[in-house]
Parts: structure tokens; sequence; C-alpha cells
């Protein structure tokens, strides 16, 4: 719905780009993998989601961030470490690449049914699992 109080040059940025979520080791970086991937990704025109944290998940981001005519962002899905106590975030989490952070009430084991995995797959149009544990499968 457009608005007359906004110039027509705003409308563009209020397009919807495609969601690519990228699953991977949250230890290993897998560099030769995560960094093509995450530079191509930033030229295709996408914003990029990970789990936010370390590994793949950070090496893709910084690969994506250091695209510099990029029109995607970098969005992080993060888990709430003691989620049923409260506590803080993990540590490591976001990387520093993380430029839209959503927070949960999740966990980080990805192999558990209450792991934020759901919310990453649901959310991207698409899905790239580059190596990693039992979470990223």
């Amino acid at each position: 719905m457009k608005d007359d109080c906004f110039p027509d040059e705003f409308y563009p940025a209020l397009t919807r780009l495609p969601i690519v979520g990228v699953m991977g080791s949250g230890v290993r970086s897998h560099e030769e993998l995560a960094e093509p991937l995450g530079r191509r990704l930033a030229r295709l025109g996408v914003h990029l989601l990970t789990g936010g944290g370390r590994g793949v998940m950070e090496s893709v981001s910084r690969a994506f961030a250091s695209v510099e005519d990029r029109a995607g962002l970098v969005i992080g899905v993060l888990p709430l470490h003691g989620a049923d106590a409260g506590e803080e975030a993990d540590p490591g989490y976001p990387n520093r690449w993380v430029e839209i952070v959503v927070s949960t009430h999740l966990g980080r084991e990805g192999a558990s049914p209450d792991s934020r995995n759901h919310v990453n797959v649901l959310t991207s149009d698409v899905v790239v699992a580059l190596p990693g544990s039992a979470g990223t499968a």
C-alpha cells in the first residue's frame, strides 16, 4: 500500500528480498565453502539467515557482509542459554556480522526439538546445508 507521505524512491527499499538460510557447524568454519557462498549470496540480492554464532555461521556472515554493494542483510536467529532460568544469551552470539538479531527462547542444541532450527528453516526461502553435526542434519 503506497502512502503519499513518502517519496517514490522510498518504496524500492520495501521490496521483500528472498531469505537464504545457511546451516552448518558451530565449531568448524569450513571457510573454503562458507566464504565463497557468502560472497555469492550477497551478490544475488538476498538476505542471509544463520544461527548467528561461530563456525560456519560466522564465516558465511563475514563473507556476505564484506560485499559492499549488497542489498541484503545478515540475520541471526539466536539461542538463549538457560532459557528456563531466564539467563543471558550464550557468549559468541551474535557474531559481529549479524545486522538483525532475532532473539529466541530456544536452545542451542540443534538436534533438540526445542532448538531454533525450526525457525531457521521455516523463515528461509531456501536452505543451504554446509558440513556440521547432528544439529545441521
